[in-house]
Formats: structure tokens, C-alpha cells, sequence
């Protein structure tokens, strides 16, 4: 009985690795061992940093409100905490949307925050 080589499963196994590993550097993307280590990383961090993502995005739109917050004479907590006594209810993704692109609404909003707060 001829032994098995396994020819074509394992060139296609091997070829569908390192066209995952394309645009790696050096040898990850030319031998296949190098490149299948890598990917389980790369897997890894795609993982981690979907979590991830979600607070960077917080840390962003937290950065903007603030900002707009302080040229408006309030501090972000202030403002956050003044707009939860005026019973406005948005969340930090609008809030930051509004600082960015219309200052004027965002400066009503500081307004109501400043009166909820005294």
C-alpha cells in the first residue's frame, strides 16, 4: 500500500494560511509556519481591540464634550452633572457630535447645565 502524501489538502490548507498572511513583514508572509504563528496573534488582537474600540471611542467623545465644555466655562463633569439635574437625557456620542459640528446648539446645552446647576 503506497503511503499518503496528502498533496493537494495540505497545499491548500498551507496556500489559504499565507494568503491571510499577505502585507506581513519579513518571513510571515512567506513561510508558513512564521505566518499561521503570526495570524493566531493577529486573531488575538482583532479580538481584544473589538472590545477595545468601544472605550477609545468614550475616551474620544469624553475629550470633545470636554473641551467644548471648558470654552463654555464649565468642566465636563460639571456639565454632565448639571444636564443629568436638567433632566436631558443624551448620551456622550451625541453630545460629542454637537460640540463638533454646531457650537451654538452645544452652548444651549452648557446654558441649561450652568441654571440646572445653580
Amino acid at each position: 500500500m503506497p503511503r499518503v502524501k496528502g498533496g493537494t489538502v495540505t497545499r491548500a490548507r498551507r496556500k489559504k494560511v499565507l494568503k491571510l498572511a499577505k502585507g506581513y513583514r519579513g518571513a510571515k508572509h512567506l513561510q508558513f509556519k512564521a505566518a499561521s504563528t503570526q495570524l493566531f496573534v493577529s486573531y488575538k488582537y482583532a479580538f481584544r481591540d473589538r472590545k477595545k474600540r468601544k472605550s477609545e471611542f468614550r475616551k474620544l467623545w469624553i475629550a470633545r464634550i470636554n473641551a467644548a465644555a471648558r470654552q463654555n466655562g464649565l468642566s465636563y463633569s460639571k456639565l454632565m452633572h448639571g444636564l443629568k439635574l436638567a433632566g436631558v437625557d443624551m448620551n456622550r456620542k451625541m453630545l460629542a457630535d454637537i460640540a463638533y459640528n454646531d457650537a451654538e446648539t452645544f452652548a444651549k446645552l452648557a446654558e441649561t447645565a450652568k441654571k440646572a446647576l445653580n
